[in-house]
């Protein structure tokens, strides 16, 4: 006997139709390395190798603890690492044909971190959070600052995220919109597929293009119930699932 659910879903309405009483999504906040783009690890090495600084130092805490003008030189050579990389950047699958989708819309939508010019010239992305942003993810601060700037703020003039879904590969990204307000969309993959069952995820894709229908078809996120067996996930395919198989 299954344990009754605790509460509902996260919805939006189909995008650009009337959905009822169901809410109407007003944008989408998206993580750029590993989730637009192909993740490119190997940057991190180059970065604390040309800082001089071992794996278990966090690259920006290091930077913003220097003395300046030494903290703008080390961030310079984060940047020059950058941009080879971008050189070398891979678009993630249906990139393209989301965003194609998404402009038809005419859907506000904006980047945590760099731009991916290279594979998106002529797309409208604001405002853009960069790596330097403070504070950085898990912190909601990047996510509500964007609110913030589409007019999304609550009574205290401040950003409000519950009209929004954040889009990411990582704990910090679904940690960060879950602490915004916003509904969280993993793009899964074999080294992140344990974050499909986090508390902090919403719903699960395996490619970027998977989400036009989700959007077409009304937003539904997880369910969480009474017992991790009866805890309901939201799947790309809209189909919501039982933990347990049955």
């Amino acid at each position: 006997m299954t344990t009754p659910l605790s509460k509902e879903p996260r919805r939006f309405a189909p995008l650009g139709k009337d959905g009822g009483r169901l809410p109407t999504l007003k944008g989408i906040v998206f993580d750029v390395d590993g989730t637009l783009c192909v993740q490119q690890n190997y940057m991190f090495g180059q970065m604390r190798s040309a800082l001089g600084i071992t794996k278990g130092t966090d690259i920006l805490d290091h930077c913003h603890s220097l003395p300046s003008p030494q903290d703008e030189a080390a961030l310079e050579k984060i940047r020059a690492i950058e941009r080879e990389a971008m050189v070398l950047q891979e678009a993630q699958p249906g990139l393209v044909q989301l965003m194609d989708y998404l402009e038809s819309k005419n859907l506000p939508k904006a980047p945590v971190n760099h731009l991916l010019g290279k594979f998106l010239e002529g797309k409208k992305f604001e405002p853009i959070v960069t790596r330097e942003f403070r504070p950085p993810k898990p912190s909601p601060a990047g996510i509500l600052s964007i609110a913030k700037a589409w007019g999304l703020v609550g009574k205290d003039g401040e950003g409000v995220g519950e009209g929004l879904i954040m889009v990411g590969d990582s704990i910090d990204d679904m940690t960060a919109g879950y602490r915004a307000g916003a509904a969280t969309v993993l793009l899964v993959n074999e080294m992140n597929a344990h974050l499909a069952e986090h508390e902090h995820t919403d719903l699960v894709i395996s490619r970027l293009d998977e989400l036009i229908k989700v959007l077409e078809n009304g937003f539904v996120g997880h369910i969480a119930g009474g017992d991790e067996g009866s805890d309901l996930k939201g799947r790309a395919e809209g189909v919501l699932r039982d933990e347990k198989g049955e």
